[in-house]
């Protein structure tokens, strides 16, 4: 699952061994740092050679509280600007490319 939030970019998967953890990825330590809100225990570990290189591992039941805190606190009207004024101009204009390549899917003839 791939979650974009104003505080953060997160990949997340279940835990290889075990389903009641979960993995959330991040590309930068602030975005693992900046679920503190909602999830206070969570310990980023850095791992320079894997895909993404911040991760930390959190109960399931952690997250899905998380994650309905998170979406319960949206009070923005429009998320690319509510992405400048928080983390800055230049993640909402990462996040701009991702809007615009995602577009493509709803220009896409139906088929």
């Amino acid at each position: 699952m791939w979650v974009i939030t104003t505080t953060g970019f997160y990949s997340v998967v279940e835990h290889r061994r075990d389903p009641e953890r979960l993995i959330i990825r991040a590309r930068a330590r602030e975005d693992i740092e900046a679920l503190r809100q909602w999830i206070p225990a969570i310990e980023p570990r850095s791992d320079p050679a894997a895909d993404y290189r911040w991760r930390a591992v959190v109960a399931r039941a952690e997250w899905v509280v998380a994650v309905a805190q998170i979406a319960g606190e949206v009070d923005y009207p429009n998320f690319k600007t509510a992405v400048a004024q928080r983390q800055g101009a230049a993640r909402a204009c990462h996040y701009t490319e991702v809007w615009q390549t995602l577009r493509r899917i709803q220009r896409e003839p139906a088929g």
